[in-house]
């Protein structure tokens, strides 16, 4: 079993002296999506419908069919946009994600981390984390569209498979998400309280212009993977993964892989 503060205190260990290289690295996570941040809306103007202002001003003067063909042509280029990106997100992002977390979790067992993200974007990786990621984000926006609460029920029980692909890029999608599943299975509400505990920090956050959440995200971050490794070592434990599955040296009696 963990605890929160145990794997906080294990981050801090783990960004002390090595802080501003893991707040770029968080950095290019948030910035390829990895936290799956939320979109903006754009509300709708309350103005008058006439000659003079509003979407009256703007269509007057056409006919219906240039109306509908303004209309269809404004909708393709949503369309087109939203297509863009998505496959920044999935071609781009992915990868970026992965060796992002791959760069924290041989952080916190202090291995080299150097290369994360070039080992994501090698040939041998690439399209193997792509795959995994897609089939990854696909089934869980299929459970968003069920219901809300299974939805984020599934995005816990699916949240390590960044990580297991940045152990094993190669593993295969099923598996890594099965692993995941099984993973998590158990501890998926002390996740959520986990993410709760850092509220306090990220008001802290907004309060200073906002910008200050970003320098937040290293310590998310770094305890996040001091979670993998504790649910990755109870999975090889329990003999729900092998160390060949992820690529991992066995260790020797003395020896601690984690």
């Amino acid at each position: 079993m963990w605890t929160r503060r145990e794997l906080k205190e294990r981050a801090k260990n783990v960004l002390r002296g090595n802080y501003w290289k893991a707040f770029l690295i968080s950095l290019v996570i948030l910035i390829a999506g990895g936290e799956g941040g939320g979109g903006s809306s754009v509300g709708g103007n309350s103005g008058r419908n006439n000659g003079y202002g509003g979407y009256g001003s703007f269509f007057y003067g056409m006919d219906y069919e240039q109306i509908i063909a303004m209309v269809l042509l404004t909708l393709a280029g949503a369309f087109i946009l939203i297509l863009f990106i998505l496959a920044l997100r999935v071609f781009l992002g992915y990868p970026l994600e992965v060796g992002g977390r791959r760069y924290f979790v041989q952080s916190a067992q202090y291995f080299d981390n150097r290369g994360c993200f070039r080992f994501a974007f090698d040939g041998r990786h690439y399209l193997a984390i792509v795959g995994s990621m897609f089939l990854k984000g696909l089934q869980n926006f299929l459970w968003f569209l069920l219901f809300i609460i299974p939805g984020i029920v599934k995005a816990y029980a699916y949240s390590m498979v960044p990580y297991i692909l940045a152990d094993n890029p190669n593993i295969g999608a099923r598996k890594a998400i099965r692993l995941s599943n099984q993973m998590t299975y158990g501890y998926k509400f002390d996740m959520f309280i986990l993410d709760l505990s850092f509220i306090g920090w990220k008001l802290l956050g907004l309060l200073a212009l906002v910008i200050g959440v970003l320098f937040v995200q290293p310590y998310v971050d770094a305890t996040k993977a001091e979670l993998y490794l504790v649910l990755r070592k109870n999975a090889l434990d329990k003999g729900i993964c092998t160390y060949d599955d992820l690529m991992l040296y066995e260790p020797q009696q003395e020896g601690n892989n984690y």
